[in-house]
């Protein structure tokens, strides 16, 4: 066990630290981290060494080629993301450039939204921000302590989290469609057709039923579902050359789905609007508003 020295404390701690702990961790090695702060590898290390001394624990050990976080240096990592954001918040006087913008922005979202919306963000940032590293994690069902704990910065999400510290904008809406293969089946045309078919569906973690289900509930009506999936990429290899119905939300065609026939489902369904949600810390900050308005401006290209 470490023990941290006695000439070290929290002052000791600083803005390239946090940076570099971060890196580390996000890149998995040394290696990586340096690459992408643009110093050498034993600058790494002499700062990793450091944060050892400071903290008292070993941050990272050896897993088969690679290094991996000790949970330590995991629970550090999320207290330095909120850090670094404050230090930059901090920093920034009332005009902001793009241009000069160090940070790794965290968005949650479902692999739709992602790749529907986010390849085009990206490619924004690398013209306007290159300083920003987009980082994209799953957003399954959104939670309140996602945004809390500024574990990501940003949701895209048809639902939001209920919370009075949370603010929400509608980016757009799509429609559901059912998607099949029409070599293995004709499409359902009837409201029966629709429901004696097996399905297979997405769920997520925890488990909640999409609204469409909810609505057919409602009417004493369910489906009968033979297959769920934790993304909605994964459904085309069972949906394929099988009987399989899916309904998803439409602009799925674009994509993931493609190839699939589809048809606007036998049953009424409801819309599927779709949110960026953020908490209200970032409601008048300018770095997130320049963010958030460049999302808003992949979404008509997306659509169209």
């Amino acid at each position: 066990m470490m023990e941290p020295m006695s000439k070290f404390d929290h002052l000791d701690l600083d803005g390239h630290l946090l940076r570099v702990l971060l890196a580390v961790v996000e890149a998995g090695s040394v290696t990586g981290a340096a690459q992408h702060l643009g110093v050498t590898q034993s600058a790494v290390s002499h700062l990793l060494d450091k944060l050892r001394t400071i903290t008292g624990d070993p941050l990272f050990v050896k897993s088969g080629r690679g290094i991996v976080a000790t949970a330590r240096a995991e629970e550090l990592a999320a207290q330095a993301r909120a850090l670094l954001r404050q230090l930059q918040h901090f920093a920034h006087s009332g005009d902001f450039d793009p241009a000069h913008w160090q940070t790794t922005f965290t968005i949650a979202a479902n692999d739709f939204q992602r790749d529907l919306l986010l390849p085009a963000l990206a490619a924004r940032l690398r013209q306007s921000a290159p300083g920003v590293a987009l980082r994209i994690i799953p957003s399954a069902v959104p939670r309140l302590d996602m945004l809390r704990a500024d574990d990501c910065q940003l949701v895209i999400s048809p639902r939001p989290p209920d919370g009075a510290d949370i603010v929400q904008k509608r980016l757009f809406e799509d429609q559901y469609r059912v998607f099949y293969d029409a070599a293995a089946r004709a499409a359902p045309l009837t409201e029966a057709d629709y429901l004696g078919a097996d399905h297979a569906t997405v769920v997520y973690d925890p488990p909640r039923s999409l609204d469409l289900d909810q609505h057919l509930a409602a009417r004493g009506l369910q489906r009968r579902f033979t297959v769920m999936v934790p993304s909605f990429s994964a459904l085309p290899a069972f949906v394929r050359g099988t009987p399989l119905l899916t309904t998803v939300p439409g602009l799925l065609a674009r994509h993931t789905l493609k190839g699939l026939a589809s048809c606007p489902p036998p049953v009424t369904c409801p819309t599927l609007p779709m949110y960026a949600i953020w908490h209200a810390r970032y409601q008048q900050d300018a770095a997130h508003r320049w963010l958030r308005t460049q999302l808003e401006a992949v979404v008509a290209p997306a659509l169209a």
